[in-house]
């Protein structure tokens, strides 16, 4: 499967602004890169003139289409070189096994692309990440140590009990959830499955009742289920380097105001734990957790823009 072959994104991006819409001549090419036995679906805007390049990473609700749409997209537009990633089980990466996914192999397989890139060429990086994948940039950037800055919609760190309770699907999940897939991996049945919208709080992904309906029908986004395997290890899992120490690059937080999922107080205990880097937050007016606000859309791009060319040492105007 390609995403040429798939509606759902198609009939989504009728909920976003005309100029989030992809055209014929405005798309992002579809590449492929293996992995681990897995066939890893990209979504690229190359340019090979961009000073920086972006790389994107999609949460447990979405994919990497639908992040080309908000972020990939309109970021190629403003000059920089963006990819948008597939993590396996999501999106249409050919997974080798889907059952024995972890977040680990997530964050190394992110670690590893990041290598592919430099090899292609020394440009500095920078990481984007919605929902999940916010947290998932400060995973990577934390093991890899080689990127110029990260960018999330929400830092949640799920090894704190209200970042669990407030983030699970209700009150009884958040709080047995979590031990209950520990012991059931460590007794062998790591490679039973789950609706993500029964383990999350699924139902607050979007603020358009018809945007959301579609995004749970989609088994490769909001629609998916995930195994034992990568659930605990994805509410467990350890960064390489904790908070405190992190001195790794900038960090800018993009919060929708409208989030109903994640608000910022959920990212507020790990942000504030970072003494040794600078830390922004930018409000998104009207923006909902998958934000397709105009408003939230233009404040979001604009300081994802800013945040990147205050870290690059020329000025890119040239590029507009």
């Amino acid at each position: 499967m390609t995403y040429q072959t798939q509606e759902n994104w198609q009939q989504l991006m009728t909920y976003l602004p005309k100029e989030y819409r992809f055209t014929k001549d405005y798309h992002p090419k579809e590449e492929w890169w293996s992995w681990r036995g897995h066939e890893v679906h990209l979504d690229t805007f190359r340019d090979e003139r961009a000073e920086a390049k972006l790389i994107c990473f999609h949460g447990v609700g979405t994919n990497g289409r639908q992040i080309s749409l908000v972020t990939g997209g309109p970021q190629s537009k403003r000059g920089y070189e963006t990819i948008m990633i597939d993590m396996p089980t999501y999106g249409v990466t050919k997974v080798k096994n889907r059952k024995a996914v972890t977040y680990d192999d997530w964050v190394d397989l992110a670690c590893d692309y990041i290598d592919y890139e430099l090899a292609r060429d020394s440009r500095p990086i920078f990481l984007y990440g919605l929902s999940a994948g916010g947290m998932e940039t400060y995973h990577v950037a934390a093991k890899s140590k080689k990127v110029s800055g990260i960018i999330g919609m929400t830092f949640l760190d799920q090894r704190i009990a209200q970042v669990k309770q407030d983030t699970a699907y209700n009150a009884t999940m958040g709080r047995f959830g979590v031990p209950m897939n520990t012991l059931l991996r460590k007794i062998g049945f790591g490679k039973l499955t789950m609706p993500m919208r029964y383990a999350s709080k699924m139902s607050a992904l979007v603020n358009d009742s018809g945007a959301l309906e579609l995004m749970l029908s989609d088994k490769t986004s909001a629609g998916n289920s995930a195994s034992i395997n990568f659930l605990d290890t994805y509410m467990n899992y350890t960064p390489a380097i904790e908070p405190e120490d992190f001195s790794v690059c900038p960090i800018l937080l993009t919060q929708p105001e409208r989030d109903r999922w994640t608000p910022l107080e959920l990212s507020q205990p790990i942000l504030d734990k970072i003494p040794k880097v600078k830390v922004k937050t930018v409000i998104l007016p009207n923006g909902g957790h998958y934000p397709i606000e105009k408003e939230a859309l233009d404040v979001m791009n604009q300081a994802i823009d800013d945040f990147i060319s205050e870290q690059l040492p020329q000025d890119k105007s040239h590029l507009r």
